[in-house]
């Protein structure tokens, strides 16, 4: 077995070992190779379960938290995905092989870019990227199936949850500081929202408003 193989093969029993234990999500995580989503000197750290830092002073998220995150959704072959915070792309990668459509929005335009490049060249043709506030999602494409949010807001922001439709699900990380960070699953129902605390994260905060770069 080559060394890349084995490390892949380690990747995804780290996964299976965090508690990621649907097969589609697994599938597909073993699909979208997230050394395409790495630059530079962390290439090598690709299939090691952490986060990595990535351009605009972000991160791509610890696989394992990808995997929770995208299990807990639910996602269905007909879903509509909308991604606040795109980052690397690594997510909307994932949500594209299980959704019908992921729309993915981020306040650094250059992260926007990148991504789009990655996409073009694995072929994902039903992500839309979008340089833009995604505190204030698209209510131009809502409601939305399934949302989820990749940067940490103090509640859930209000424009999210009035994008979601009902019976649709939102994921994210809510936290008042980066230290004390919980990833709570949202159910829109006929009478209201359930909250369901799902595990303790760390995510960078949700900024509001465009970057300057």
């Amino acid at each position: 077995m080559t060394d890349l193989a084995e490390r892949k093969m380690r990747f995804l029993y780290a996964l299976r070992s965090k508690g990621v234990t649907d097969s589609r999500v697994l599938t597909v995580m073993e699909k979208i190779d997230r050394g395409d989503f790495v630059r530079g000197i962390f290439t090598d750290r690709a299939y090691e379960d952490m986060p990595l830092p990535i351009a605009c002073g972000q991160t791509i998220s610890q696989p394992s938290v990808v995997g929770l995150m995208t299990q807990a959704l639910h996602v269905s072959p007909r879903d509509k995905v909308l991604e606040v915070g795109t980052g690397s792309g690594y997510q909307a990668a994932i949500l594209s092989l299980l959704a019908r459509r992921v729309y993915t929005i981020d306040r650094h335009r250059r992260l926007v870019r990148e991504a789009e490049k990655v996409f073009a060249a694995l072929d994902l043709t039903n992500i839309t990227a979008l340089a833009g506030d995604g505190s204030h999602g698209l209510p131009d494409q809502a409601p939305f199936d399934r949302i989820i949010v990749t940067a940490a807001a103090e509640d859930p922001p209000g424009p999210l949850l009035a994008q979601l439709r009902e019976g649709g699900i939102m994921v994210l990380p809510v936290g008042q500081s980066d230290t004390v960070q919980s990833l709570i699953k949202v159910t829109r129902t006929p009478q209201g929202y359930e909250y369901e605390e799902l595990r303790p994260v760390r995510f960078v905060p949700l900024v509001e408003g465009l970057a300057q770069d």
